[in-house]
């Protein structure tokens, strides 16, 4: 598995991976409103020339194919720097031919991302972590402080992703 940054050469891929992805992740995927679709979309040119820049933002390959990806960005706190994950991607599949890549694709990934943090002085990476992800986050010794947890304002409270908060 070779882990590297990527490039505009890659964008193409990278947005047939980010499609692939919600398409499995979202089997309605293509039936829901436009606007929402283009909310859970991440591979816009703007996007993805932002990421390509960010230094901490990698794709996954294995025999010329996109195994992974991940975009992540540096986040001044205030106080402190973090590099913030905005999104884990492996290619669906790969956990039902090899769950041992599709491992190894999501830690290499966090490892990557994570040495690209400690050597830019970043001591902190965050993440929302699903469940699919929840192993290699493990491994890579990521802690849960508590639930991430996103409020979507609008029409997109409708269709986003995710499950509710419950009060109790």
């Amino acid at each position: 598995m070779l882990y590297r940054v990527f490039n505009e050469n890659d964008y193409d891929d990278l947005r047939a991976l980010d499609l692939e992805v919600l398409r499995f992740e979202t089997p309605g995927f293509d039936a829901l409103p436009e606007r929402e679709r283009e909310g859970r979309t991440r591979t816009s040119l703007a996007a993805l020339r932002f990421f390509e820049r960010s230094e901490h933002s990698f794709v996954a390959e294995q025999d010329g194919l996109l195994a992974g990806a991940i975009f992540a960005q540096s986040v001044w706190q205030g106080d402190r720097p973090i590099v913030l994950v905005s999104r884990l991607w492996v290619r669906p599949g790969l956990q039902d031919q090899d769950p041992a890549v599709a491992l190894e694709v999501a830690r290499g990934l966090l490892k990557v991302c994570s040495k690209s943090a400690y050597d830019a002085a970043i001591y902190e990476l965050h993440l929302a972590v699903p469940d699919e992800l929840q192993a290699a986050a493990a491994l890579e010794e990521f802690r849960t402080p508590g639930r991430y947890a996103v409020r979507y304002l609008g029409s997109r409270s409708e269709t986003a992703p995710g499950s509710r908060l419950s009060g109790e």
